[in-house]
C-alpha cells in the first residue's frame, strides 16, 4: 500500500515536471513583445524543478572529484554554491610558481582552503617565488601532506625551515632543481615526523664536499621511500639513509661518490628493504654483497653499473630468495651473463618479471630459468647478441606462465615466431622491435595462429643509446609492461595512479567513464548558468 502511494507520488511529480517543462518550452517561443502578457520568463526558469540543488554538498563534491580539471572549472561558474563546493572539495592544486604568484596567494587559498597536495612549478627561464610566498602558503595550508617543488630557485634554507615548522604533517616531499641546501633539508627532517616519501633531484644548494650531513631527524622513523637523482654530493645523505629504520624503497640515480662502503653500513642498519634501484653509480660487487643482507628484497634494478658482475648477482640471488622483479642493464659490458642468471633461476623461484638489456644469456641459463621460475609472467630481452631462434624456441616450450614477451635488437627470425605460435599457452602480448630477421609476414602468421594474441612488430627507429631508464627524454631501452585491454591486471603491475579515480567511480556507479559525468554536467550547467550565475 505504502509502495503504491510512493509510486503514485513519483509519477505525479514527473507529470508536474513535464507539464512545467512544456510550459517553459512554449513560453520560450513567445515573442519578446508578448512577454508582459505572460508570467515573467525568469520566474519560470527559477521555478523549474532543480534536483541537483537538493543534493548535499558532500555528494556534489564527490561528483566534482570525478571530473577533469577543465570540467571542474566550468562547473564552478554555474553558481556561487558550486563555486564554493568546488573550491572546498579540491584537495590537489598545481600552480605556476613565478614571482607574481605571491600577490594572489591570499585569494587563491581562501577559495581552495582544503588543499592537501600542492605542486609549485616554475619555468627555468622565469623568476620563481621566494621565501615569503612559501611561508604565506604554509600558513594558509597547515594540513598539507604533499609538496612538489620544481625549479623554485629563489627558495632558501630560511623559507624551507619556516615551511617545515608550519606544515609538520607533511608526508611526501619532492624537490627538483631548487637551490636551498642542507640546512633547509634538515629542517624538514627535524620537524616533519610523518614524512614517508622523499625525492630529491638536482638540489643545487648541496655542491660542496664539506656540506653538513643530512638527517635522520624525527623523519628517520617514518621514511619508507627515498629517491636521490643527479646529486653531486649525495654522500651527505648518508646519515639519513643509515637512520631510516623503516625504509623499504631506495632509488639512487646518477649520484657521484663511492657507494660500496655506505651500502655496507646501510645493509647492517636497514634490513627491511624491499625495492632497490641503482643506476649509473660507482658500486661494485662489494655493494651488491652488502645489499644481499636485505633478505626481504623483492625488486632489484641494476642499470648501467659497469663494476657489477656475476659475483654480485650470485650473492643477491643466494640470499634474497623472495626476489620477484629483476631488471639488469649490462651496458654491453659482458660482466653479467649465464653464471648470474643461473643463480637467480636456482634460488629465486618466485621471479615474475625479468628484464635483460645489453646482457648475453644463452640457452643454458634461459632453460633453467624457464624450468625453475614457474611464475615468470613478463620477460624482456633487449640488445642480446646471443638470443636467437633456438633461445626463443626454448622459452616457447618451457615458459608456461609467460604472458608478455618483449624482444628487441636480437638475432631472431620468423622461425622464432613460429615457435611462439605453438608454445607459451598463456601468452597475451608479444612485442618485437628492431629484429631484422622478423618480417611482417612472420608477425602476421603468429597473429593468425593465435587469434587472442596481441603482436606488435616495429621495424626500427634511430637509436638513442645515451637515453637511460630514468631520463625524461627518449628512452630507447626502456621496457614498460602495460596492462592488456580486457584483461585482469596483476596488482604488481597495475597503475597506482588509476586506483583513486577508479575506486571513486566504482562507489558512485560511474564506471561508464568520466565523459558521461562531464557531458551531463556540462549540458545541465550550460542550460541554467545564465539564470543561476547571480544566485
Amino acid at each position: 500500500m505504502g509502495q503504491s502511494a510512493s509510486s503514485a507520488a513519483i509519477l505525479s511529480r514527473r507529470d508536474s515536471n513535464h507539464s512545467h517543462r512544456s510550459k517553459i518550452k512554449s513560453t520560450s517561443l513567445i515573442s519578446p513583445m508578448h512577454l508582459d502578457e505572460t508570467d515573467d520568463f525568469q520566474e519560470i526558469i527559477h521555478g523549474a524543478s532543480d534536483f541537483i540543488s537538493d543534493l548535499p554538498d558532500e555528494c556534489l563534491a564527490c561528483i566534482f572529484q570525478s571530473l577533469s580539471s577543465v570540467d571542474r572549472k566550468g562547473c564552478s561558474l554555474v553558481c556561487r554554491r558550486w563555486l564554493k563546493v568546488e573550491g572546498q572539495s579540491r584537495h590537489r592544486l598545481s600552480l605556476k610558481a613565478e614571482a607574481d604568484l605571491s600577490s594572489m596567494i591570499p585569494s587563491l587559498f581562501t577559495r581552495f582552503d582544503a588543499v592537501t597536495k600542492l605542486a609549485l612549478k616554475c619555468d627555468r627561464r622565469s623568476t620563481s617565488i621566494g621565501d615569503d610566498a612559501l611561508i604565506l602558503i604554509s600558513l594558509r595550508c597547515r594540513n598539507l601532506t604533499r609538496l612538489k617543488l620544481r625549479a623554485c630557485r629563489e627558495l632558501t634554507d630560511v623559507g624551507m625551515a619556516a615551511f617545515a615548522k608550519n606544515c609538520k604533517g607533511l608526508k611526501k616531499l619532492s624537490c627538483g632543481s631548487c637551490t636551498f641546501g642542507a640546512k633547509g633539508m634538515n629542517a624538514v627532517l627535524d620537524n616533519c615526523s610523518a614524512l614517508e616519501e622523499l625525492s630529491v633531484k638536482r638540489l643545487r644548494g648541496i655542491t660542496d664536499s664539506t656540506a653538513e650531513p643530512i638527517g635522520p631527524g624525527v623523519a628517520g622513523a617514518s621514511l619508507k621511500t627515498i629517491c636521490l637523482k643527479d646529486l653531486y654530493n649525495a654522500q651527505c645523505f648518508g646519515p639519513l639513509l643509515i637512520g631510516a629504520k623503516s625504509l623499504r624503497t631506495l632509488k639512487l640515480f646518477r649520484c657521484s661518490g663511492d657507494w660500496d662502503a655506505l651500502f655496507r653500513v646501510i645493509a647492517d642498519r636497514v634490513t627491511g628493504l624491499v625495492e632497490v634501484h641503482l643506476e649509473r653509480l660507482q658500486v661494485s660487487d662489494v655493494g651488491l654483497s652488502a645489499i644481499s643482507n636485505c633478505l626481504d628484497l623483492e625488486i632489484l634494478h641494476l642499470v648501467k653499473n659497469p663494476e657489477c658482475t656475476n659475483l654480485g648477482v650470485v650473492a643477491v640471488a643466494e640470499r634474497c630468495k623472495l626476489l620477484r622483479k629483476l631488471h639488469i642493464d649490462g651496458w654491453k659490458a659482458n660482466r653479467i651473463g649465464d653464471e648470474g642468471l643461473v643463480a637467480v633461476a636456482r634460488n629465486c623461484s618466485n621471479l615474475q618479471e625479468l628484464v635483460l638489456i645489453g646482457v648475453n644469456p644463452t640457452k643454458v641459463s634461459l632453460e633453467i630459468l624457464a624450468s625453475n621460475c614457474r611464475n615468470l609472467e613478463r620477460l624482456a630481452l633487449c640488445g642480446s647478441d646471443t638470443v636467437g631462434d633456438s633461445e626463443i624456441s626454448c622459452i616457447a616450450a618451457k615458459c608456461i606462465a609467460l604472458k608478455k614477451l618483449c624482444i628487441k635488437s636480437c638475432p631472431v627470425s620468423d622461425q622464432g615466431m613460429e615457435a611462439l605460435a605453438e608454445g607459451c599457452p598463456n601468452l597475451v602480448k608479444v612485442k618485437v622491435k628492431k629484429c631484422r630477421g622478423v618480417t611482417p609476414e612472420g608477425a602476421d602468421s603468429l597473429r593468425l595462429s593465435r587469434g587472442s594474441l596481441a603482436v606488435n612488430l616495429d621495424s626500427g627507429e634511430p637509436e638513442h643509446p645515451d637515453a637511460s631508464a630514468s631520463d625524461g627524454g627518449i628512452q630507447d631501452n626502456v621496457v614498460d609492461f602495460h596492462p592488456i585491454p580486457n584483461q585482469v591486471v596483476p596488482p604488481s603491475i597495475a597503475s597506482s595512479s588509476a586506483g583513486r579515480s577508479s575506486s571513486l567511480k566504482s562507489r558512485l556507479g560511474l564506471l561508464a567513464g568520466r565523459g558521461l559525468v562531464a557531458c551531463t554536467l556540462r549540458r545541465w550547467s550550460g542550460g541554467i548558468s545564465s539564470s543561476r550565475i547571480n544566485n
